[in-house]
């Protein structure tokens, strides 16, 4: 049997070494290195596919482990010296999300004390610095063993096979005020009436407000499971509090100071629980970073993060962005970000906000409709947004794009319509040089809600209030032609 090894070393002489010991054990084949634990999850995850470990297809051998399990490598080896997460963490991490994987720590300190928390945070063996090809290829091959054996057993019996892994999205705001929990919060909503079992958790934890726009009162919060080591499902359940949307809530603290007891890895294993229970998990990060929602956006399956069309907003974005980067939490073109409050009077249009952020954007901008949003955000019961209103559609037709609603729609633009310059000169300047912005004639929000039917009527996009619609204007609704720019009517 061939052993698939993947080396998770951060130094480069180090992974080189390593490689070359790897290459002289027999029916051993090693992947290239990843370079931290990031790459290591990202691996693992594309190897794995986006449900988990699924089902045997049809037509596998009787008792053969899950298609997904067999893509996964037999051994993971994580140098002591991994960053940005700590190597006890990650092995914690990968044999949560991964169970059918063995994992060997490479450390120089290979003590009793060491060994001890090694094997309570999941590893299968440590191998000593500097590494001798006798003890390396040992513990490879108890590790490769354990391994056969779990997949063989998770094949046999239906029973035995793990939980999907649901889908992790994040919503940040590049600054506060940008509309981050009316984003999370309708993406949650969208998903859920699509069938989806949807749990929205509130990680800005000094400040987050997802019980007031849902008129909730729940004594338990995220902090009442940061002090657990397991969380089992009961656990879980205590803390989640079932809404009659049909969303589970996990909430922030009403006391700000207590979200300080929720850090990093009491944030994935409580991001690790709710996947393993829920189809699909968003959490609302806030705009401030903090070590329990960076570790959140580090393991989303989608990051958002949400700004609007104005200079100042989209410079934080940028700021936000470089934070990631430099910290290795996320790179700025695997975040995805939402225009929100885009009129058709708004100079900075989508595409330029791709070019300062170097992001992706989504091609479904939210438009500005605060007297529709208003009534609903005063009484604390956003699931009441009305179906015909811009936002609602437009946050719903978003939800679709990203996979969590349907597939989305996309409403082509009328032929021979001239399109609204991108920016003038001096808005230009002031995002891409740090100049102050000019005095730009940026226009208030749209008035009055959209025409178009909600979710049970028409198609998303249909008549002119469709969610990709603009909002009206001075000489009526502007059309949308699908690329993040509306036209000039």
């Amino acid at each position: 049997m061939t052993i698939r090894i993947l080396p998770a070393v951060g130094d480069p002489d180090a992974a080189r070494a390593l490689a070359a010991l790897l290459d002289r054990l027999p029916d051993a084949e090693a992947a290239p290195a990843a370079a931290d634990s990031t790459a290591l999850l990202a691996a693992l995850t594309g190897a794995a596919g986006p449900a988990g470990a699924a089902p045997p297809s049809a037509g596998a051998a009787p008792g053969a482990p899950p298609a997904a399990v067999q893509a996964l490598p037999e051994v993971v080896l994580v140098h002591e010296g991994i960053g940005p997460l700590p190597a006890l963490e990650l092995i914690r991490e990968v044999a949560l999300r991964f169970p059918a994987v063995g994992v060997v720590l490479i450390t120089a300190d290979a003590g009793p004390a060491l060994f001890s928390a090694a094997m309570d945070a999941g590893a299968r063996g440590i191998v000593g610095l500097p590494l001798a090809s006798d003890e390396l290829a040992a513990r490879v091959q108890a590790a490769a063993q354990w391994a056969t054996g779990v997949r063989v057993h998770l094949g046999g019996t239906p029973e035995a096979r793990p939980a999907a892994t649901g889908t992790l999205v994040t919503v940040t705001g590049a600054k506060g005020g940008v509309g981050t929990t009316v984003t999370a919060v309708q993406l949650a909503l969208a998903a859920r009436a699509a069938g989806r079992r949807v749990a929205l958790a509130d990680l800005d934890l000094q400040s987050g407000d997802i019980g007031s726009y849902l008129d909730v009162q729940f004594r338990r919060s995220v902090v009442d499971l940061a002090g657990i080591q397991d969380i089992s499902p009961r656990v879980l359940q205590d803390a989640v509090h079932a809404h009659h949307t049909g969303l589970g809530l996990l909430l922030a603290p009403e006391e700000g100071e207590r979200g300080e007891e929720v850090d990093d890895r009491a944030a994935r294993q409580i991001v690790t629980a709710l996947r393993s229970h829920y189809d699909v998990v968003i959490a609302d990060c806030g705009s401030q970073m903090q070590s329990a929602n960076a570790a959140a956006v580090e393991l989303a399956d989608l990051a958002l993060l949400v700004t609007t069309p104005d200079v100042v907003c989209v410079r934080a974005a940028k700021r936000q962005v470089r934070l990631w980067d430099r910290l290795r939490i996320r790179k700025a073109e695997d975040t995805t970000t939402v225009v929100n409050r885009l009129t058709r009077h708004t100079e900075i249009q989508p595409a330029l906000v791709a070019r300062a952020t170097g992001t992706q954007v989504a091609r479904t901008p939210v438009p500005a409709a605060f007297k529709e949003l208003q009534p609903c955000v005063d009484a604390g019961r956003m699931q009441d947004l009305d179906a015909r209103s811009t936002v609602r559609q437009a946050l719903w037709a978003l939800a679709g794009e990203l996979g969590l609603a349907g597939a989305p729609a996309v409403r082509p633009g009328r032929a021979g319509h001239r399109a609204r310059p991108m920016l003038t000169g001096r808005r230009r300047k002031a995002l891409t040089t740090g100049a102050a912005p000019g005095s730009g004639t940026d226009q208030g929000p749209a008035q009055g809600p959209g025409q178009g039917q909600g979710p049970a009527g028409p198609a998303p996009g249909a008549g002119p209030g469709g969610p990709f619609a603009a909002p009206p204007g001075p000489h009526g609704p502007a059309p949308y032609d699908g690329s993040g720019r509306y036209e000039e009517g």
